[in-house]
């Protein structure tokens, strides 16, 4: 698959995979800002993404930010339609306890993207019964 991106900002990085065989690739940011202990911030990469019809992207966290400083990926994964044509950007949200401060060009998610699979939708008058049941939210065990 081939994955085409437009630059929308002049100082956009086009996304990039680290490592050979890695599933997700950096996405990067085209402003500086500061996210304060508690607070979110949509971030923009300055990237307009064409996916093909039948594929989803996911905006996801990079676990360095979580571990290091508390930060993650709000609405995690994001999802990005294909027929979406709007900038990718990323909500960041900071769950440590120091203002958590974004530079141009820091990579602030990583996008993976995935195949969709596209479901019928039908009512059931019965829900039929399984040994789980209605149990969930901890039913198993902490």
């Amino acid at each position: 698959m081939t994955l085409k991106f437009k630059r929308i900002h002049p100082e956009a990085t086009l996304p990039a995979y680290a490592h050979e065989g890695d599933a997700g690739m950096d996405v990067r940011s085209v402003e500086e800002l500061e996210i304060l202990p508690g607070a979110r911030a949509l971030v923009h990469t300055g990237l307009v993404m064409m996916l093909p019809p039948g594929w989803e992207a996911q905006v996801r966290p990079r676990s360095g930010l979580a571990l290091k400083h508390g930060v993650t990926v709000l609405n995690t994964p994001g999802t990005i339609d294909a027929g979406y044509r709007g900038e990718v950007g990323v909500i960041l949200a900071n769950f440590g306890s120091e203002p958590f401060r974004v530079a141009k060009g820091d990579k602030v998610a990583q996008i993976v993207v995935a195949p969709v699979v596209r479901a019928g939708i039908v009512e059931a008058a019965e829900v039929d019964d399984t040994e789980r049941g209605a149990g969930g939210f901890g039913s198993t065990g902490v």
